[in-house]
């Protein structure tokens, strides 16, 4: 019998990741998965490859991991996800916002976006 396959194993340092501290107060464990979910979401239908959602996750988690904190508020999080989506798509950025921040009405919306173009005016 003979198996023309090649099979190759990496090891990585484990780092451990804070645990998310949620609105309730309940502490989970951190999930790339879910912040991954929302910038695909985010960026649907906008000329963003998945690498590039990938590699804004990746540095989110970097982020996180520098912190050096064990436990850190989903709002953080949230906000550094938006100051990764800002400078990937700015359309993914305000759609990530209009959930992240819960918009209750299109006044808060025009208000997000007009800090886009004020931000783009003084560049």
């Amino acid at each position: 019998m003979s198996c023309s396959k090649r099979f190759t194993t990496y090891e990585t340092v484990e780092e451990p990741l804070p645990l998310v501290i949620k609105k309730d107060g309940r502490r989970v464990p951190y999930d790339k998965n879910k912040i991954l979910a929302g910038v695909k979401k985010a960026c649907e239908k906008r000329p963003v490859s998945f690498d590039d959602m990938e590699k804004t996750v990746d540095r989110v988690e970097n982020r996180l991991l520098s912190s050096g904190e064990r436990e850190m508020p989903s709002s953080r999080i949230g906000e550094l996800v938006m100051e990764e989506l800002k400078s990937l798509d700015e359309v993914a950025y305000v759609r990530f916002a209009s959930v992240y921040r819960e918009f209750r009405d299109i006044n808060e919306f025009m208000k997000e976006i007009t800090k886009l173009f004020d931000k783009k005016e003084k560049k």
